[in-house]
């Protein structure tokens, strides 16, 4: 791999960029101060009834409409798929690689665009998109080949920000450089995949890249004012309730703008799927979930932007957990929760 896809070690800095709360910070130099939320009821009339900053909360405050994401298919690939770190990709991906909701590959920018609208029919919409490089790695080309794909996307007048999906090990200086001047036209957001930060899992789940690449990649990403936005998995083969607790609490302490908890689900055609067959393992249930998650939402401090609460598993490829498949009912289980404990996003991180 090319220095343009590799990191490099940088020295991390919290920075931040007024005005937008996704790019507020809570810790570091630069920081923004963020007020207290101090009960369920202030938690609810703060955030537009729900109990944690949301990413709808977040974008009608910023964009002031609703804004839906269209997943777009920007052609790359993944080093974890091309033969530079292996060829069968983390054990829970997908042959989409996580990109499965996304437009067909080789179609032109505005082609998906259109196409991803039509999937949106009957639905309330603002007049703007976010356009979501949701499949593979989507920093792992060289420069030339981003500037071919990105600047166009950040022209388009339909799209309001761009949220650029990749692996910390295809962040660099220089990758880096070049989000910092696409940003210039539209909010740009990296969306880093860590899943755990625990080594052993990682290794089990063939991640490929040690904690400290992720922590290069976030000082790289923070010095430009990117703002972060850390994929995580609940549910992990292998990892307590404790052990997923600490990768909250660890996420909680970096400069990080969001976050994306993600409920394990076993898909066909992966090697999850293989290692489930062969060697079952514990699969959580609704109950269990919505505990993790309300215990990892309780010590993320408030300003962190929370992208979703659960994840949707194409229900062709489902194997596993079944009850994922009930979206509205899951959303409404995990909501009543919140309520019946009377707790939010905050409750316990330390003030």
């Amino acid at each position: 791999m090319t220095e343009t896809h590799r990191v490099k070690a940088d020295p991390a800095s919290a920075l931040s960029v007024p005005g937008s709360a996704l790019s507020k910070t809570h810790s570091g130099p630069g920081a923004m101060e963020f007020s207290t939320v101090s009960s369920y009821k202030d938690a609810i009339n703060r955030w537009n009834g729900k109990p944690y900053y949301s990413l709808d909360c977040y974008l009608k405050d910023v964009f002031h409409e609703k804004i839906y994401k269209l997943a777009i298919d920007g052609g790359f690939t993944c080093p974890n798929r091309d033969g530079t770190l292996g060829t069968r990709g983390c054990i829970f991906c997908s042959e989409g690689g996580s990109g499965d909701f996304a437009a067909r590959r080789g179609q032109s920018f505005d082609d998906q665009i259109r196409e991803g609208k039509k999937l949106l029919k009957g639905k309330n919409t603002g007049n703007r998109y976010i356009a979501y490089f949701q499949a593979y790695t989507n920093t792992y080309a060289p420069l030339p080949r981003l500037r071919q794909v990105y600047f166009p996307a950040a022209r388009h007048p339909e799209v309001a920000a761009i949220s650029i999906g990749t692996r910390p090990d295809c962040i660099s200086p220089e990758i880096g450089d070049f989000l910092q001047e696409l940003s210039y036209i539209k909010p740009v957001w990296i969306e880093l995949g860590l899943q755990t930060i625990h080594e052993d899992t990682a290794r089990r789940i063939r991640r490929g890249y040690p904690l400290s690449v992720f922590e290069e990649a976030l000082g790289i990403l923070s010095e430009r004012n990117i703002p972060v936005i850390v994929h995580t998995i609940l549910g992990l083969p292998g990892e307590s309730p404790e052990d997923m607790e600490s990768t909250a609490r660890y996420l909680a302490s970096q400069p990080i703008q969001g976050i994306k908890p993600q409920l394990l689900h076993v898909l066909q055609n992966t090697d999850l799927a293989e290692l489930y067959e062969k060697q079952p393992f514990h699969i959580l249930t609704l109950e269990e979930y919505t505990d993790l998650l309300i215990r990892c939402i309780e010590v993320l401090p408030p300003n962190i932007v929370i992208h979703r609460i659960t994840g949707d598993g194409p229900k062709s490829l489902l194997i596993a957990p079944t009850w994922s498949g009930h979206k509205k009912y899951v959303m409404n289980y995990i909501h009543k929760t919140f309520k019946d404990r009377q707790t939010w996003q905050g409750r316990r991180f330390p003030q």
